[in-house]
């Protein structure tokens, strides 16, 4: 089973749900921070929207946030058609460096405010979803770690044949039977 091309960008921008919440963050000015907390009493001096680029902010949040929901139910409708023996396990660090220069590039400069470093921060994820891809790496996502999906290596057997795998499983995957279905280059897999 291969992602889709729409299904892969979700499940990739969903995983940008903290960086999007990190610059809103950011494009709040700091005075605003300084203000009294407003009650009903008071409602003429209250300020309801703290940020300065209030669209871009908030539509980065909206997008990231309804694509990490999408994805994550998705994950929820996967069907499990193949039947595997998993005969030994390892687990393996979830490659997350690809997401991490976008979260250093946020706190280098890069706001609302300024539209040529925006235009070419998103140029640079357009760049790191075609890579992820490509590569057959988009479902490493470290927002999922949240959700308690694990990555592992595993020696299954599927219709007799021994094969060395990456196995992606949400919970901690033990060896014995397990329902499994295949996308990209990974194994996902659940309980009987």
């Amino acid at each position: 089973m291969q992602f889709r091309l729409p299904s892969a960008f979700l499940i990739f921008i969903g995983s940008y749900l903290p960086l999007a919440v990190i610059l809103a963050i950011q494009d709040i000015e700091w005075a605003w921070w300084s203000q009294s907390i407003c009650t009903s009493f008071d409602l003429n001096k209250c300020v309801f929207n703290p940020f300065s680029n209030a669209n871009l902010s908030l539509s980065f949040v909206c997008i990231t946030a309804l694509s990490l929901l999408i994805a994550t139910c998705s994950f929820k409708k996967i069907s499990y058609p193949y039947e595997i023996e998993i005969t030994s396990v390892k687990a393996i660090p979830n490659d997350i460096i690809n997401y991490v220069f976008p979260y250093v590039v946020s706190f280098m400069g890069i706001s609302y405010d300024q539209p040529e470093k925006l235009f070419g921060f998103v140029v640079f994820i357009m760049w790191m979803f075609a890579i992820t891809y490509k590569s057959g790496q988009i479902i490493m996502n470290p927002v999922l770690l949240i959700w308690q999906w694990k990555l592992y290596e595993a020696n299954i057997i599927i219709n007799g044949v021994n094969r060395e795998v990456r196995i992606l499983k949400q919970g901690t995957l033990v060896q014995g039977h397990q329902k499994a279905q295949t996308i990209q280059d990974f194994y996902v897999v659940k309980d009987y």
